[in-house]
C-alpha cells in the first residue's frame, strides 16, 4: 500500500475546528520560563470535550501528483476517529480509528485494511497509538511529557522543549506557542532512516470555549521522497450526537503488508 496515501487517510482521520479568529501572537517570552512551567501551561489548554464534527479541505501533494479532497470528520474523544472523504461530492474512502484497529476501505479500487496501529508504527520508526494520533490533530504533545525529561528555551519566537535525553532510534523537538501555549510545530527525525516528520500549526481557532487546530501543515520526508499536506478546517460542530457507520463491502481485496 502507498505510505504516503497511508500518512494522508490516518493523519487527516480528525482534526476539526471552527470558526473565530485566528490567536494573534502577542506574548512576551520569558527566558526564565522553566520546563515545569511550560509544560503544565500547555497541558492546561488541552480541548475538552465529548464529540466533534467538522468538514476538512486536504491539500495533497507527493511530487508527482497533487489532489484536493474533502473530508467529513467525526469524533469521540480518546474512542473513535471516523474519518468520509470525497472528491467532488463522490465518495472515495472511509476510514476508522479506535484505540485497538484501523479499519479503511477505498471504492476505486475495491480494496480495504483491517489491522493494528503496525502500518504507522512501520513507517514512521515510533509506537504509534491513537493517542499520538489524536494529539497530533489537537495541537497537543504527541508523547508524554514530563518536566524531569525536559529543558525549556526560547527558540525564535516559540519556547522550545528539547528532551534531555534522545532517544537512541529517533528525535523529538516541540515548540510552543507562547500567545496560547500550544503546539507551533512537532517534529519526530530518524536520522539513520533520513526519515522527518513536521507537524506545523499555522493557526488557530476557537470552538467550544478551546483552541483547536484551523489550520495544520504537515511535511514527510523519507530518503529522496517528499509528501506535503495541508489541512484546512472548514466547519466544526461540538459536542454533536454522532453516529460511525462504517462496513467494509462485499468483494473488496484486502491489502496485506510486507
Amino acid at each position: 500500500m502507498n505510505k504516503t496515501r497511508i500518512l494522508l487517510l490516518i493523519i487527516v482521520s480528525a482534526t476539526f475546528i471552527f470558526s473565530c479568529k485566528s490567536a494573534k501572537r502577542t506574548a512576551t517570552l520569558d527566558a526564565g520560563i522553566n520546563s515545569a512551567e511550560l509544560i503544565n501551561f500547555h497541558k492546561n489548554t488541552e480541548p475538552r470535550f465529548t464529540t466533534l464534527a467538522s468538514r476538512v479541505n486536504v491539500n495533497y501533494d507527493d511530487g508527482s501528483r497533487a489532489q484536493n479532497i474533502t473530508v467529513s470528520l467525526r469524533m469521540k474523544k480518546d474512542e473513535t476517529i471516523w474519518v468520509s472523504a470525497s472528491i467532488l461530492g463522490i465518495s472515495i474512502a472511509r476510514l476508522l480509528i479506535t484505540p485497538d484497529n484501523v479499519s479503511y476501505y477505498e471504492t476505486i479500487n475495491r480494496t480495504y485494511f483491517d489491522g493494528d496501529f503496525s502500518l504507522l508504527s512501520s513507517w514512521l520508526g515510533v509506537d504509534v497509538d491513537f493517542q499520538m494520533v489524536q494529539n497530533i490533530l489537537l495541537g497537543q504533545a504527541v508523547f508524554p511529557l514530563n518536566s524531569n525529561q525536559y529543558e525549556a528555551s526560547v527558540f525564535g519566537q516559540n519556547y522550545r522543549l528539547t528532551p534531555k535525553i534522545q532517544h537512541t532510534l529517533f528525535k523529538h523537538i516541540f515548540l510552543v506557542n507562547p500567545s496560547n501555549n500550544r503546539m507551533a510545530s512537532q517534529q519526530i527525525m530518524q536520522p539513520e532512516e533520513q526519515r522527518v516528520l513536521t507537524v506545523d500549526y499555522a493557526s488557530y481557532q476557537n470552538a467550544g470555549f478551546f483552541l483547536f487546530p484551523k489550520e495544520i501543515r504537515l511535511n514527510a520526508i523519507e530518503q529522496t521522497d517528499q509528501t506535503r499536506i495541508i489541512l484546512d478546517f472548514r466547519t466544526v460542530d461540538v459536542n454533536p450526537e454522532l453516529s460511525f457507520p462504517f462496513r467494509i463491502p462485499d468483494r473488496y481485496e484486502q491489502i496485506r503488508l510486507d
